[in-house]
């Protein structure tokens, strides 16, 4: 009766209002889980709360048992994540000749204090025990530096992701100077291959794939044009903060990243990454559809950049960490404020510089109507329409819209709606033609008819909306809550609505059909039955046919026939006085403004010359109507709760709302997370950089650095590591490079036999662990040593191969070549029914959230992959041919082959039992040595070691 999160379980006299009743029916909760109570069970229950819930007499009272309260500031307080960076002193060492920087000095500084450590607990233990066997101290020291090979193979993998070739091996291991590391690490810094390989260790945060998975698999048009913003980002080494900047509100940006060789806006398509994930193309439940999707949204947002799981808090208070259920919502009215679109990115600058010299152009010649019209005492009337008493049905009215909530994807419907009384210009019998607006509406200008939008080739997109050339082309409503299902639009023209429900936008199945109406240019009243809707967030997309106009006055919702004919026979009346004084001001000074129509036309022609007409199309994200979200009760879509306003987490930034200037304030969001005072956003990313290049990060669980999260094993140095890189400008490049040049990074992969024995785990970083290569790199590198690699960057991705085993509903209908046309493996195409069996065998991981770690298993698929894949003897093929092509003598062939895949020349070791291998082969084939098929089989050989998959 107290009741909890969840509402009161018992209401006394109510069963329909009782949580009880409910969950013993099985209608939300099914309790008892075991299975089902019987009828007369349920009935005798349901009678007793009927009853008001009568209970036996009792001494006893029936007291509020106390709950654990949810104490985020304690929480706060007690968890190292939260706490400010702070710039530790640089420690010193006792072997003060080891370090080359200071990462060194705290590694080094934590192996000595181990040591240490280690010799006082044997002094006490020799106290203790004067009789007892006198026991050895282990020296603590980090292993040996690793061969000049090792290194020359670890740094090209680490940074671009490809293996050296032999003559680059030979430049530097010929090079003594004491600089040829750092030289050889700026060298492969400015390779545009960089971008391609930390490119894809960030295309694993965001879930990156180009298909929506399940039940069709449907594309996701478009879905590459994020992938290239990344490895460009990459490449030019963005800043960290604006990097993350471009992806939280990249389309809210008042000076954007431009692209430095096409001049195209850069900034928007890193707010694609929102929209990657699942898509369901037919949910019955609308709205739980939307808060599935929201809450992949903010799990990948959170761990991604935060290392904070977030999507804990949906139902409850996270049970761990200082993140309130507040602190979830606050978040999702972010999202709830935004919307999904194809935006035209390339010619995003240019459109808008044009719209805005457009705007002055009209405002320019308004004024000067204005002015004739006052000199010969003439007035055009500024009337109204929509009365005060139709507010109760017109949810949408552009006589009322300002230009805050004025929303559009493109320009096309200008900066504002125009009002009754505005001059006009238009075409009759093509001739410019001046005219007064008799009605206010949101009218797309036939100035932008030209635009064409150009998107991914071979796509198949069967949502219905699809169908509908809306980029750039898209009038959008604010958000209104449906009260009532019978919607009815005032337009002109042709065109398209869409009732935008629930953000749900994958129209492809049965359900949700009627969300789409086609305009016709006979309509005036464009009705949609919406019933099924009631009580849901929703608004409305209007689009003109192609060269075609559209104008859309208002929405009503619920509006009797009476009232909407009462509408419309006030429209005419105002038409007619419009039209009346229309015909005064044509025959006092219809010539003066016959001449400045013409002068205007000619004005707006000249400027529709310098338009750019074509624009490939980019997933990304625009602003919506800015509102706040509901706490739903456990998470449930069905049962919201209070309001939560936007804000940032509590335990950074407060509870209180965001102060936002317009719009879903994701630009304030932005701020925030790259706030200095959040601990969390420059820890995160510098322990992503360390993990990938050490194998392990400092904190090791890179998604997690809460509660149930492993704590960091040099927390100084990750300070150190945060503080330098704000210092460089969160600049990723400056740190790579200073993470690579330590002697910490350089450290064979050897461990001293002593330290091993003390420190089996590494935790204190005194080796460097042999690394497997990503299943990507692996097939990088097979491309690369057969001379099959295409090193084309960017562009459509090259379907995926399809085995005789990859088969199921949203199959591609055509299979990628088996070799992916040479490309690198980040330009083949992702789709999440249908993964590379490669990819999966060596541990690429499935796209569905946030994966910093990858697993690195070691199976019997991984032999039996590189023993008999297509695509692996394919290659070992040409590789044994281009050795073929590279002497005639077996013994450099050899040396070659070692060189082209391990970096180093053989062993003698190594020779001999490659040439015992080809003579035994040729004799037991009946084939002479220099056979191809049998320096193929021994290059085949060569890929199966374990040297070729791992860095030493």
């Amino acid at each position: 009766m107290l009741g909890g999160e969840s509402g009161e379980a018992i209401v006394p006299g109510n069963k329909e209002r009782s949580l009880l009743i409910q969950a013993v029916r099985y209608q939300s909760y099914e309790m008892p889980p075991s299975g089902k109570l019987a009828d007369n069970e349920i009935l005798a229950l349901e009678s007793w709360i009927e009853m008001g819930a009568p209970w036996p007499e009792t001494d006893e009272q029936i007291e509020d048992v106390p709950r654990e309260q949810f104490d985020l500031l304690k929480r706060k307080s007690e968890h190292w994540a939260w706490q400010p960076i702070r710039s530790p002193e640089i420690p010193g060492v006792e072997n003060d000749r080891w370090p080359r920087c200071d990462i060194d000095r705290f590694i080094l500084a934590r192996i000595e204090q181990e040591a240490f450590a280690s010799k006082n607990q044997v002094n006490l233990e020799r106290s203790a025990n004067s009789g007892a066997e006198i026991m050895t101290v282990p020296t603590l020291e980090p292993t040996v530096d690793t061969d000049k090979s090792a290194l020359l193979r670890r740094l090209y993998f680490d940074i671009i992701g490809l293996p050296p070739t032999p003559q680059q091996a030979k430049d530097y291991l010929a090079d003594p100077s004491e600089q040829s590391t750092a030289k050889l690490v700026d060298e492969l810094l400015l390779s545009p291959h960089f971008g391609e390989r930390w490119g894809r260790h960030w295309l694993d945060l965001v879930r990156y794939a180009e298909s929506r998975g399940h039940e069709f698999d449907g594309d996701a048009p478009n879905a590459f044009q994020y992938r290239d913003y990344v490895i460009r980002a990459f490449n030019n080494d963005v800043p960290y903060d604006q990097f993350v900047r471009e992806h939280i509100a990249g389309d809210l940006l008042e000076v954007p990243r431009l692209n430095r060789d096409s001049g195209f806006n850069e900034s928007i398509l890193g707010t694609g990454f929102w929209f990657l994930g699942e898509w369901t193309h037919s949910p019955v439940d609308i709205r739980k559809d939307e808060t599935d999707r929201f809450d992949n949204m903010i799990d990948v947002m959170s761990k991604t950049l935060l290392g904070v799981t977030v999507a804990c808090a949906r139902c409850h208070d996270h049970k761990f960490d200082a993140i309130s259920t507040a602190d979830y919502y606050s978040l999702a009215g972010f999202l709830q404020s935004s919307d999904y679109r194809q935006v035209r990115f390339e010619t995003l600058q240019s459109d808008h510089s044009i719209a805005s010299q457009l705007e002055s152009i009209d405002s320019k010649y308004q004024r000067s109507v204005a002015e004739i019209l006052s000199r010969a005492g003439l007035e055009v009337p500024k009337l109204k329409l929509i009365e005060h008493e139709h507010a109760q049905f017109v949810p949408i009215n552009y006589e009322e819209i300002t230009h805050n909530n004025y929303l559009q994807d493109g320009f096309i419907f200008g900066q504002n709606a125009r009002a009754i009384g505005d001059a006009m210009l238009q075409s009759v019998n093509q001739s410019p033609e001046i005219f007064f607006a008799d009605l206010a509406v949101a009218s797309n200008d036939l100035f932008w008819n030209k635009i064409r939008s150009v998107s991914e080739r071979g796509v198949v997109d069967r949502s219905e909306l699809a169908k509908i050339p809306r980029s750039g082309r898209t009038l959008r409503t604010p958000t209104f809550l449906l009260t009532d299902g019978e919607l009815a639009c005032r337009v002109l023209g042709q065109g398209h609505v869409v009732a935008c429900v629930d953000s749900h936008r994958l129209i492809a199945g049965p359900l949700h059909g009627e969300t789409i109406k086609s305009i016709d240019a006979k309509d005036q009243w464009i009705k949609l039955n919406l019933e099924r809707y009631v009580g849901h967030r929703i608004h409305l997309e209007f689009t003109p046919a192609e060269d075609s106009q559209l104008a859309v006055a208002f929405v009503t919702q619920g509006a009797s026939q009476n009232a909407l004919d009462a509408l419309s026979e006030r429209e005419k009346t105002i038409a007619d006085a419009i039209q009346k004084i229309s015909q005064d001001i044509k025959s006092v000074v219809g010539d003066q403004l016959a001449t400045m129509a013409k002068q205007w036309q000619a004005e707006r022609d000249e400027l529709c010359g310098q338009l750019k007409t074509n624009s490939h199309l980019a997933i990304a994200m625009m602003d919506g109507t800015g509102e706040d979200d509901h706490v739903l009760i456990r998470g449930n879509s069905s049962k919201p709760g209070k309001s939560e306003p936007r804000h940032f987490l509590t335990a950074i930034s407060s509870d209180k709302a965001i102060q936002i200037a317009s719009g879903s304030g994701r630009l304030e969001l932005a701020a925030a997370i790259n706030d200095a005072k959040n601990p969390l956003t420059d820890r995160v990313i510098v322990n992503r950089i360390w993990h990938h290049l050490l194998g392990r990060g400092i904190v090791p669980t890179t998604d997690d650095f809460g509660v149930l999260g492993q704590r960091p094993s040099h927390p100084e140095l990750l300070d150190h590591l945060a503080t330098t890189f704000i210092d460089d400008g969160r600049s990723i490049k400056s740190l790579i490079r200073r993470i690579v040049l330590s002697r910490t990074y350089q450290l064979s992969s050897v461990p001293s036999a002593e330290t091993l024995k003390f420190d089996p785990q590494n935790l204190l970083f005194h080796y460097r662990p042999p690394q497997r290569l990503q299943g990507e790199i692996i097939r990088d590198a097979l491309l690369s040593i057969s001379g099959r690699l295409n090193t084309q960057l960017y562009g459509e991705p090259i379907p995926i191969h399809l085995t005789d085993f990859m088969d199921g509903r949203g199959k591609p209908g055509f299979s990628g070549p088996l070799d992916g046309d040479g490309r690198r493996s980040i330009y083949i195409a992702v789709r999440r029914n249908f993964l590379s069996p490669f990819m999966l065998t060596f541990d690429t991981p499935a796209p569905f959230s946030t994966m910093g770690r990858r697993n690195t298993s070691n199976v019997p698929a991984q032999a039996l992959i590189l023993m008999n894949d297509p695509f692996v003897v394919q290659q070992a093929d040409s590789w044994a041919k281009r050795a073929f092509e590279q002497s005639e003598s077996t013994q450099s062939r050899i040396v070659w082959l070692y060189q082209t895949a391990f970096a180093r020349e053989p062993s003698d070791k190594e020779t001999n039992a490659a040439i015992d291998y080809l003579e035994r082969e040729s004799l037991q084939r009946d084939l002479p040595v220099n056979d191809l098929q049998i320096w193929k089989d021994l290059a085949h050989v060569l890929i199966n070691t374990k040297e070729f998959i791992f860095l030493r």
